[in-house]
């Protein structure tokens, strides 16, 4: 009520109109109401012209929607709060903690900071407050008698069946741009826009009684839509029946998705909250769920726990003189705030009264806000630095890249994760093997789904699915996948082809197969399950499985052993260089003799945008085109899956001049001294100028990886001595596995902590969604003997840990 201002009703918390209140006490009986009234004080000058800066008003009414025919952008208000105590009208302003007695001076002060359903759904996801349009007051609805079913939704001129749009104006149902929000889509949406003007559509998906997302094509950007239930009741859509499914990609089965964030956030149970040092809530910032998840669990690790917070006194003294910009510091002031109880204290009576008597009347929540450290990490990332929702296991690998790049005393905490992987590559014409290692800090299980137990439910339910689809019915509940996890390990160890092998043994191209085991087990096992693929038509899926993940973990079956007795070894002959016949090529190379500097090419942008409507991140499109010399998608695309489980796969393209040392350029050319071996990139190049492989390798490691050096370092060695390759001298650590041997091989090769290959479970990361790059993340941490569950600021005793829906695991090692 404009004029009356707003009732609520203190014990329904229900909302009245002034001509409505009396009836409701009389029919109620209840007897205590807030009474909250907005005043306008006066117009702010300047503020449509922008002269002058409008004060803010912070005071009660500043996350509260309050109906009204005044631009809020154009006048200041004071608000006025009460309480009415029926029958004689009795009025107490507030606040007052004097004559009310404390249960309902907390009850006023949390209905007074409660967020509205607009502003509920975390205005952090844009990185400005959403506006409500100028089309929403005024929005001409078509009387056409269009009504939208509550699923099996469809482009209404073409076959996608996801990142839909339904316009407010017309009902119509069209798919929208894959670069709106990273979803695939053939822009008929915008298309239809263009025809006939209707302004306003609403992501099918995103409805929820909190509201919906909205875009306004003809302000281009998306917006509020204050009258949103009554567009959507138009066309059949009542907003509180609706539940939130994501905000990306939608596969158009409700149930399930519905089913999944209950199961994973243990929705439906009354969880414990839980205080003190370790168990601190953080703070969304914007989808930023998967870098809480990840957080939570690295500090749960001793190591780090030493490294950063054990060394904050040191590391803050010795912290440069912007400490926003020291990737050590940032580590440190996250790792204490998590685990020093300082800010999860259990709310206690006294403090919540004297919340009330603050002007603003916002309680202060548990919790730290990791904004300053999310600013610092994501800096110059394309994808980390936005609001959108990323991969956690891309920001894992993205942040053990930093912590070797920024060492922190002699201890380097990312040691825990590191671990040497064995690769077999067999000729299968000659017989002849190769055996290869390489480093890497995660374990990636495949999902054997052909291994699923209960394929004849999986077929029932499928074919119900389509009929209910089909015939636009509910669908039916969902029958989730269930595979051992006997059956993904086993197709983890077993040989895999190798996509155009080319044996040294025959000189040509042959069929070939690659083996992975263990050259040593890390002191911390994550293991990823790969539920992320493609379809049929090359959109990202999920497949939405149920593993039964053990709580005791044993690989030492899966321990490398080197080459065995009556093998032998393929030729150590690298395969001829292919040049297309391409002037561009012939300059470069040109270029490279000359020693002068590194001709940047022209990406082929188109070849990009095939690649990024895959669902690969941009700049990783920008590399591979680059990288391949422009030869295509297809040539660019193998770049990718070749290079697609590195730390810094999404990181830009640098190109340095070619002189430069490849410090700065190491990211992208390849993940440069992880694994002490240069750029592929760069070993190509010196080979196409006919010299032999190895000597390419050994010019490039003495010379730093700069490529005019290595050159230089080639013609004045020409009868270089045979180098080993520090990784491959390691020790055999298989007789000394109890031990728990540290085996460092100096500054050239990675650190390795081998022991024995057994493991227990104290941690796994959930995802919620059809894609990495939406849906929700949450972190299960066993603490103290017991199961804790880490969703975002909200942080309770877990009572159902669905280990069963897990992305990431987090397995610590078994002492002797």
């Amino acid at each position: 009520d404009s004029e009356g201002g707003l009732y609520v009703c203190m014990n329904t918390f229900l909302g009245f109109g002034r001509e409505h209140i009396e009836r409701h006490y009389r029919k109620t009986g209840q007897c205590v109401y807030l009474h909250l009234k907005r005043h306008v004080i006066e117009k702010v000058p300047g503020a449509s012209g922008g002269a002058l800066p409008k004060r803010r008003n912070a005071k009660l009414f500043l996350d509260l929607e309050i109906s009204s025919d005044l631009n809020s952008d154009d006048f200041e208000y004071e608000d006025e709060a009460k309480l009415i105590i029926f029958p004689d009208h009795y009025e107490i302003s507030l606040p007052n903690i004097e004559e009310l007695p404390a249960l309902v001076t907390i009850a006023c002060d949390a209905l007074l900071s409660a967020k509205s359903p607009y502003r509920k759904q975390e205005p952090d996801s844009w990185e400005e407050e959403l506006q409500a349009s100028k089309h929403a007051k005024t929005l001409v609805q078509l009387d056409n008698g269009v009504r939208i079913p509550p699923s099996g939704w469809k482009c209404s001129k073409c076959d996608l069946r996801e990142n839909l749009w339904l316009n407010l104006t017309d009902g119509s149902v069209l798919c929208g741009k894959w670069f709106f929000d990273g979803s695939g889509g053939n822009g008929h949406a915008m298309e239809h826009y263009k025809e006939t003007g209707y302004p306003l559509a609403v992501k099918l998906g995103t409805i929820t009684p909190d509201g919906a997302d909205v875009y306004s094509f003809d302000e281009e950007e998306p917006v509020l839509d204050p009258h949103i239930a009554k567009h959507l009741a138009h066309f059949g859509i009542d907003m509180l029946q609706m539940q939130v499914t994501e905000n990306g990609l939608r596969d158009n089965d409700l149930k399930p998705r519905v089913s999944e964030w209950e199961v994973i956030q243990e929705a439906g149970v009354k969880l414990k909250p839980m205080y003190g040092p370790g168990y601190t809530g953080m703070k969304n910032l914007g989808n930023s769920c998967y870098l809480n998840a990840v957080m939570q669990a690295i500090f749960s690790i001793p190591e780090f726990q030493r490294a950063y917070v054990g060394n904050l006194p040191r590391i803050f003294d010795y912290s440069p003189l912007d400490p926003t910009q020291d990737f050590n510091t940032q580590m440190a002031k996250l790792g204490h705030g998590l685990l020093s109880g300082q800010y999860s204290k259990p709310p206690m009576k006294s403090e919540l009264i004297e919340q009330v008597m603050k002007e603003e009347h916002k309680p202060q929540h548990n919790g730290i806000s990791p904004r300053m450290f999310k600013a610092f990490i994501s800096k110059g990332h394309p994808e980390f630095s936005s609001n959108r929702q990323q991969d956690a296991q891309e920001f894992f690998l993205h942040l053990i890249n930093l912590v070797e790049r920024n060492p922190v005393g002699s201890e380097n905490p990312s040691d825990v994760f590191r671990f040497l992987v064995e690769e077999r590559t067999q000729c299968c014409q000659s017989r002849k093997v190769r055996y290869t290692e390489r480093v890497d800090y995660i374990m990636q299980l495949p999902v054997a789904m052909e291994a699923a137990t209960n394929k004849d439910e999986l077929i029932a339910y499928e074919l119900k699915r389509r009929e209910a689809e089909a015939a636009r019915r509910p669908l039916p509940e969902l029958v989730r996948a269930k595979i051992p996890f006997r059956a993904c390990l086993q197709a983890f160890s077993e040989p895999s082809n190798v996509e155009d092998f080319w044996s040294s043994a025959l000189q040509a191209k042959s069929a070939g197969v690659k083996t992975s085991r263990f050259a040593s087990f890390p002191e911390y096992l994550v293991v990823q399950i790969k539920k992320f693929t493609f379809g049929l038509d090359w959109i990202p899926k999920k497949l939405d499985v149920s593993i039964d993940m053990p709580d005791f973990l044993d690989i030492s079956h899966l321990r490398a052993r080197g080459l065995q007795p009556g093998e032998e070894e393929l030729p150590d002959i690298a395969p001829p260089i292919v040049i297309p016949d391409d002037p561009k090529v012939d300059e470069i190379r040109l270029l490279y003799f000359r020693k002068s500097f590194l001709v940047a090419l022209d990406i082929d942008e188109s070849s990009v945008m095939q690649l990024a409507e895959m669902g690969f991140p941009l700049e990783a499109c920008r590399k591979a085109v680059y990288y391949t010399g422009n030869l295509g998608a297809e040539v660019a695309f193998n770049w990718i899956i070749a290079h697609m489980e590195e730390p810094d796969f999404a990181e830009p393209l640098v190109t340095p001049a070619f002189g430069e040392v490849a410090s700065s350029g190491a990211a992208a050319l390849g993940a440069v001294g992880l694994d002490n071996q240069p750029p592929e990139e760069m070993v190509a190049i010196i080979i196409s100028m006919g010299f032999q492989r190895n000597l390419a390798i050994q010019a490039l490691k003495a010379t730093n990886n700069n490529l005019e050096r290595a050159l230089e370092w080639i013609f004045s060695h020409p009868d270089p001595e045979e180098e080993s390759d520090p990784a491959l001298d390691t020790v055999d650590m298989e007789n000394n596995a109890n031990a728990n041997i540290l085996a460092e091989t100096g500054s050239e090769g990675p650190r390795i902590k081998d022991g024995p290959g057994r493991y227990e479970l104290f941690g796994f990361i959930s995802h919620m969604g059809t894609s990495t790059m939406s849906g929700h993340y949450v972190c299960h941490l066993r603490k103290e003997g017991r199961w804790v569950i880490y969703n975002d600021l909200r942080v309770c005793a877990s009572e159902r840990p669905p280990k069963d829906l897990g992305y990431i695991y987090f397995y610590h090692r078994i002492p002797s």
